[in-house]
């Protein structure tokens, strides 16, 4: 893992400066109950979510499109009204330590295989299924066909036992 360089803040440390000047601004402006300050709390707050990578109205960019949106306010409070704050962001953003890639290319090649192999044992598993749906309808099919054929091997034996009882003419010897 990469650690981060000395003096490059990270996501979390981002968020913590961006919360604290963020703080600083509103209490500096002497009104911390105007719609300034609330408008400066909720571009703090956005900040924040933004460069903890948990944005909750946005994309997550770390655009000032996306803060505004995040922020809920209108892009042109951050490019008229509240520049240092944009610029803020923009220092924050730059400042970061570089994500590294997600994964290396023969991760990636690896998790694109895992994928594909996941894909083929899902199908084998849904037409495996399948046949198992379909061999116990032929179990059931069959099993409703040996009981009739149970139930008539009883009457033919119940016919049989009532025809031995009457003699068999046919096979008498003729005398002369």
């Amino acid at each position: 893992m990469n650690t981060p360089a000395a003096g490059a803040p990270g996501p979390r440390e981002g968020a913590a400066l961006a919360q604290l000047v963020g703080e600083a601004f509103t209490h500096a402006q002497g009104h911390a109950d105007t719609e300034d300050a609330a408008e400066v709390r909720a571009i703090t707050d956005a900040m924040v979510r933004l460069l903890i990578g948990a944005p909750l109205h946005s994309e997550g960019k770390l655009t000032v499109v996306s803060l505004a949106t995040e922020a809920g306010l209108r892009r042109n409070k951050l490019t008229h009204k509240h520049t240092g704050l944009k610029d803020l962001f923009y220092a924050l953003v730059k400042a970061r330590t570089p994500v590294p890639e997600a994964l290396p290319d023969s991760a990636r090649a690896r998790a694109a295989k895992q994928q594909q192999d996941l894909a083929r044992v899902r199908a084998e598993r849904d037409d495996l299924r399948g046949q198992a749906q379909l061999l116990a309808r032929i179990v059931h099919v069959l099993e409703i066909e040996n009981s009739k054929l149970r139930e008539t091997a009883a009457t033919l034996k119940q016919q049989v036992a009532a025809l031995a009882s009457v003699p068999d003419l046919t096979h008498r010897r003729r005398r002369h």
